[in-house]
């Protein structure tokens, strides 16, 4: 069972110590609390990849085959469970575990629609890939070093089994699977390189034993070349490859399942459209402002789209060295941790441990800049990764003042927000508290990235960036990125829009650098609905604020809704709703 969830965050679950389960459960909820129960420690053993995701690392040492014989074991897995939740009516469950019951029949269909219907083990090579799972158990701290080994001596003992299953499974893949599959894989061979080779010879392990594991290395490594060499050779020279867009049906089905809004990918796409131009109008008037500031004795241009970029284009210009940006990165977390405790904003935990790092070679390609990769409860104390690429080596100098222009000094800021605090580092650390496992566990992609993107505007209106219009300007711009998304995701999906017309629209509506906008179709052609998570969660987010300000007049606490909308985990925000609005 390969189960889906953001491909740039290991979203967090809450502990399986039973902490979901009411103490004065009785009837129908006391047993649904008990198949709760039964059912993650199954998925354990059903997903070890998932379980180590989650801090969860019983199973560390399992390499699952991805062949037809494990196919049917998880379709077995997914039947046996949608049957035994069958019995459950949400009637006589209580509120909570009503919810519960919804996300857990939502992610056992999904399984089974992915591999049966969407069939992306049959196109996609880069979803296989052990420099990926085994460069965690090997970055990790949840064991000590020997045992670490041992686990990954015992994983890759199958190497050449789960490499002849990829191939095996590859017909028609699309050619930009392909060539991520190439770049992350070669990324995953510097996995079993120097760094392991080093960790053998300090660790514990007897000569016996690190003779096995240096020799079962040298085997993966020809796996994973092997592999390397039947992409680069047989298949993406020769083909044949399907296209990488989905259409209509299977992006509302997708949509449906992971997004999990009030709202139709069709109604989504709209409202995203609609959206713009209210940003639009906002750019317009905030431009005009600021134009005689930063271009004094010039006229105005006429065209509002041409106003809005050239003052863009001076605020741009002040951005981090092309050697320092992940530096940058670092420098900004303190400042944004005393403000978020100034203001009163929500209570922060200085406990859990947050790790500005270049991201690992393995998870680069895929067209983001930056991720947070989040610990599970079992092992709380470990580090929340933040995970920030740095400029290719071989890019231009035009091609690195692109990207930083992009992320400027206002806009770095923002992303800070975004990725860090109070976005993402934030809503997954409240996430591991959640007395719901569920809640946690099937975390919602529109909840988890709407939350980050309503923390930037949040920030802003209360203060942050001294509610300036430079800073408001490139909100703005920013805030048109996660707008644009939506659009573009269903316009290059279900109606075909080109790479072209995607890049000018990006450029010119967007005011994107152009190695911005290049990277987002990119980005757009390896993934299908996680593009609109953004502008949906944030939409239904905020919505919601507004909605229970509106209810609750004068006795509306900011501090008390975030703290309250944060501490039912990674739900979708319709279900948070629900609970919200019970109170």
């Amino acid at each position: 069972m390969k189960l889906r969830y953001l491909p740039l965050l290991a979203l967090a679950a809450a502990s399986c110590s039973h902490a979901d389960k009411p103490a004065a459960a009785t009837g129908p909820d006391a047993r649904f609390d008990a198949v709760k129960n039964q059912f993650i420690e199954a998925l354990w053993r059903q997903n070890p990849d998932y379980a180590s995701s989650q801090g969860y690392h019983n199973y560390d040492s399992l390499l699952l085959i991805p062949n037809a014989a494990q196919r049917q074991n998880d379709d077995a897995f997914a039947r046996k469970y949608l049957a035994t939740l069958g019995g459950f009516g949400l009637d006589s469950l209580s509120p909570n575990n009503q919810i519960d019951l919804r996300l857990l029949r939502n992610e056992l269909r999904a399984e089974r629609w992915y591999t049966d219907t969407l069939k992306t083990w049959q196109w996609n090579p880069a979803g296989y890939n052990l420099g990926a799972s085994v460069g965690d158990l090997l970055n990790g701290r949840h064991f000590p070093l020997a045992r670490r080994l041992r686990n990954i001596s015992d994983k890759i003992s199958h190497a050449a089994e789960f490499y002849a299953a990829a191939r095996a499974n590859l017909r028609t893949p699309t050619q930009e699977h392909t060539r991520l599959g190439i770049k992350q894989n070669e990324g995953g061979m510097a996995v079993f390189g120097a760094a392991l080779a080093d960790s053998v010879r300090k660790s514990s392990l007897s000569a016996a034993e690190k003779k096995t594991l240096t020799d079962r290395i040298a085997a993966t490594r020809t796996a994973v070349q092997d592999y390397l060499g039947f992409l680069k050779t047989e298949v993406l020279p020769k083909g044949p490859f399907r296209s990488f867009r989905i259409g209509k049906e299977l992006f509302d089905a997708k949509f449906a399942y992971e997004i999990q809004s009030h709202f139709t990918a069709a109604e989504i796409y709209q409202q995203a459209l609609q959206h713009k131009a209210v940003l639009l109008h906002d750019m317009g008037h905030r431009a005009a402002r600021l134009f005689p500031k930063y271009l004094p004795g010039q006229p105005a241009p006429a065209d509002t789209l041409a106003l809005i970029t050239a003052v863009i284009n001076q605020l741009t210009l002040k951005h981090a060295p092309r050697d320092g940006f992940v530096d940058a990165v670092k420098r900004q977390i303190p400042t944004l941790i005393a403000f978020v405790n100034e203001h009163k904003l929500l209570t922060q935990d200085p406990t859990k441990p947050l790790v500005v790092r270049e991201t690992p070679l393995y998870m680069r390609g895929s067209g983001a800049g930056a991720s947070v990769s989040a610990p599970g409860p079992y092992d709380k104390g470990a580090n929340t990764y933040y995970n920030v690429e740095p400029l290719p080596a071989d890019w231009t100098p035009a091609q690195a003042e692109s990207y930083l222009r992009e992320y400027n000094d206002y806009t770095l800021q923002i992303l800070n927000i975004h990725e860090a605090i109070p976005g993402h580092y934030t809503q997954l650390v409240y996430a591991n508290r959640s007395p719901s496992l569920v809640k946690s566990i099937f975390g919602n992609g529109a909840m988890v990235e709407g939350w980050a993107v309503y923390a930037e505007r949040m920030m802003l209106e209360n203060g942050y960036g001294h509610n300036s219009d430079e800073m408001w300007l490139l909100w703005d711009k920013w805030n048109m990125r996660s707008t644009l998304n939506a659009v573009i995701d269903h316009a290059i999906q279900v109606d075909n829009m080109s790479q072209s017309d995607v890049v000018t629209m990006l450029r010119r509506e967007g005011f994107q650098e152009k190695a911005e906008a290049e990277g987002k179709w990119l980005r757009a052609t390896l993934s299908q609905v996680q593009l609109s998570s953004y502008f949906t969660g944030y939409s239904e987010i905020y919505a919601l604020r507004e909605e229970l300000k509106q209810k609750e007049g004068k006795e509306f606490n900011l501090k008390a809704f975030h703290e309250n909308f944060l501490s039912y985990g990674s739900a979708p925000v319709k279900y948070i709703r629900e609970l919200l609005l019970r109170k």
